[in-house]
């Protein structure tokens, strides 16, 4: 064992310390975060989830700060050396390296402060790895007066949360149109199987299982388009307002440079928004990307609701569709297997639909020219994003590709329904068809059955009208 000199305190064994308003912090020698990451970290033990759960809102982050660095360099408040040193640590996160570093909670107080110090503090340090100085000399590049130059957590925070959002909502549009496709080869590969449509729960008239499944296929068309919309509402930003949207401590014309940088940086359509000072407080672009999430996942379930229940049974229900059997579905019921891939797509469903409430009441309780609640905003709509797109994936993947169909049980369907006369009433009369309807339910015979009986058409003209080209031309 090693011992340590009794003037050596066992606190400071591998850790720095540095110095911020509060007084004195130590530090983790080999940390790239400094001393307001490090109070941050105490602070906030919430979601388990730090910023580095989210990529997209590391790598926007970097981005703002890479075009701040451009900007300010153009206006002659960096050296070339600070400004290189900036911009080559932005890349390298951008690279997908030190994410690791980015240790903050999402869920925090203080308006997203801690998590734009977490930035300015790794870039600091990798800045200075670079320009040969050791970690948390910031004498050297600081990372407020330097790395936060002409910024505020207020204008820096909220748009790199836009761009992060824009950035996790290209990986969900992808997702979706794979689901879309696999939906569609199912319309293709069913397109001749005849089925009852049902309303209400209850028989209604025939459709081809094709058509059910081009149907769920189209429900999801215009969802991409939804979410290229709200993302355009997204890249009006505030940069360059700092504080409050006054561009206090911001020379002139720096914040149009800077948006200018981060649309050439991010390969994005952003914009500087009109008033700076409603763009700092306003939550509303936020409100409508919730808002499509929502009105996609109410889309998902009511698509899972479906496949759960013409896949039910396999005996004692519809039992129209087979879904793949992923796993035991019972510790005690052998044999039994559960629609476990509906079900959990179900689960992120209801997850969005009751974030978006929280989305709502979080953006309603901004005060005056900045909202707190920003980072339980960023947090449920970065996590929506991830939670829709990986159960989209999985839903396609691991259910809708493997869907078989079971044609004798919706042709026995189609054979038993009482929904069939509906095909006979402008032959028959609406009055015949109910009173045939009627008798069909209360002595279990079939409508063709009960048609011939009395006479009411001759077999040829049954045949005509039954058939199941017919049928569908009338649906």
């Amino acid at each position: 064992m090693t011992i340590k000199s009794a003037t050596e305190p066992l606190s400071n064994v591998n850790m720095r310390i540095e110095h911020d308003l509060l007084g004195d912090q130590t530090v983790p020698a080999e940390a790239l975060y400094g001393i307001q990451t490090q109070r941050a970290k105490q602070n906030f033990d919430i979601s388990g989830m730090p910023i580095s759960h989210f990529p997209e809102l590391i790598n926007a982050l970097a981005m703002v700060k890479a075009a701040a660095a451009r900007a300010n360099h153009q206006h002659g408040l960096l050296t070339d050396e600070k400004a290189d040193a900036i911009q080559a640590a932005c890349n390298t996160l951008i690279s997908g390296e030190h994410h690791d570093q980015f240790i903050v909670d999402l869920i925090q107080g203080g308006a997203g402060t801690s998590t734009n110090m977490n930035a300015n503090e790794v870039i600091a340090n990798i800045g200075l790895k670079k320009l040969g100085f050791e970690y948390g000399q910031y004498t050297h590049l600081h990372p407020n007066n330097d790395v936060n130059r002409s910024q505020s957590t207020n204008d820096v925070y909220p748009t790199a949360a836009r761009l992060a959002i824009v950035f996790a909502a290209q990986n969900l549009k992808t997702a979706i149109g794979d689901l879309q496709q696999s939906l569609g080869a199912k319309g293709q590969e069913f397109a001749d199987i005849l089925k009852m449509g049902r309303t209400q729960m209850q028989d209604a008239v025939p459709m081809t299982l094709g058509q059910e499944f081009n149907a769920f296929a189209s429900d999801l068309g215009g969802e991409r388009t939804s979410i290229d919309h709200a993302c355009s509402q997204l890249c009006e930003v505030n940069l360059g307002g700092t504080a409050i949207g006054t561009g206090i401590n911001a020379p002139s014309g720096y914040a149009r440079l800077a948006v200018s940088e981060l649309a050439n940086i991010s390969g994005l359509p952003v914009t500087l928004a009109k008033d700076l000072i409603a763009a700092s407080a306003d939550m509303g672009a936020f409100v409508t990307f919730s808002g499509t999430l929502k009105r996609l996942a109410v889309k998902l379930s009511k698509l899972s609701n479906d496949l759960r229940l013409l896949s039910s049974g396999p005996r004692t229900g519809l039992a129209e569709i087979n879904l793949p059997a992923m796993q035991p579905g019972s510790s005690i019921m052998p044999g039994k297997v559960n629609p476990v891939i509906p079900e959990a797509m179900n689960q992120t469903a209801f997850q969005v639909m009751g974030t978006d409430m929280t989305v709502t009441m979080a953006a309603e309780a901004g005060q005056l020219q900045l909202n707190a609640m920003e980072p339980l905003i960023i947090f449920n709509l970065l996590n929506n994003c991830r939670m829709l797109d990986k159960s989209i994936r999985m839903l396609d993947k691991l259910c809708i590709r493997g869907i078989t169909a079971n044609e004798d049980r919706c042709a026995q369907h189609v054979e038993n329904s009482i929904g069939i006369v509906t095909a006979l009433v402008p032959h028959i009369g609406y009055d015949n068809a109910s009173r045939i309807a009627g008798q069909a339910l209360l002595s279990g015979l079939g409508v063709a059955e009960l048609v011939r009986k009395e006479q009411l058409l001759t077999d040829k003209q049954l045949a005509d009208i039954l058939s199941p080209k017919a049928m569908l031309q009338s649906a």
